[in-house]
């Protein structure tokens, strides 16, 4: 039997080849067939979900507490050392030095992914701007966020922390942050769904063997998962849900 793997779609293009390359070394370390699947945006990752064929899914925190409380997935493993932080920037001569100057009507661009969407509008709460303040662009790419603020396009822009490291030199100089969550806990997981819960012990040890020869590290690396990954007990797992949930209150 064919596995379903499912990344989020909250990376970067140039990530792409570097998921296929991981999933022809699990398979190898599984010796079993897994059919990768990389959707475009959250709408068509729900839709597959929600036909209910995806086995494995890495997920992010904001997608966990639907995949576990109303899915029933089960936690595997996490990233370590990968937390999922967002930055607030704006292009470089911008009239803000932080995220609190902002003011209602402001532009924000944005893509589609909603928890780091949410997470800004909580960085926002001091600067007294709601969802409903805000004049949402939209882009498809936080290199198209970063080049549509150089071109002055909006006031702000909402970046996943670590792609917004990525940057070359010559794009951050036009840029600037304004705010940087440091929350520490949030980070993707690896959730498998309760028909394969046999399974678990098996990707379990795959997922934590990663790291252990050359190819492993090179891919991890190439995936800015260095450190590899380790196993999620499901009280952490609850307590990364009800992180969430706070946040979303």
């Amino acid at each position: 039997m064919i596995l379903n793997f499912m990344i989020a779609p909250d990376f970067p293009p140039e990530y792409f080849a570097g998921w296929h390359l991981f999933n022809t070394k699990f398979q190898r370390l599984l010796e079993r067939d897994i059919h990768l699947i990389l959707p475009s945006d959250h709408n068509e990752q729900m839709e597959l979900i929600n036909q209910g064929d995806i086995a494995l899914i890495y997920a992010n925190p904001f997608d966990a507490s639907t995949l576990v409380h109303d899915k029933g997935y089960l936690p595997v493993v996490r990233p370590n050392n990968i937390p999922d932080e967002m930055v607030i920037a704006s292009y470089v001569d911008a009239p803000y030095a932080h995220s609190d100057e902002l003011k209602a009507g402001c532009k924000i661009l944005v893509t589609d992914n909603w928890d780091i969407q949410l997470l800004g509008l909580r960085l926002l709460e001091p600067a007294s701007i709601g969802k409903d303040d805000i004049e949402w662009l939209h882009a498809d790419s936080y290199p198209e966020i970063a080049r549509r603020l150089i071109a002055k396009e909006a006031d702000a822009g909402f970046f996943l922390a670590s792609a917004y490291k990525k940057f070359g030199p010559t794009t951050l100089k036009r840029i600037k942050p304004l705010m940087e969550s440091k929350i520490n806990d949030l980070t993707h997981i690896v959730l498998l769904h309760p028909n394969y819960a046999d399974l678990h012990p098996m990707l379990l040890a795959a997922f934590s063997c990663m790291s252990s020869e050359p190819m492993g590290q090179m891919i991890l690396q190439d995936l800015n998962i260095p450190d590899g990954f380790s196993a999620l007990e499901e009280e952490e797992c609850e307590f990364l849900i009800d992180l969430i949930e706070t946040l979303q209150d």
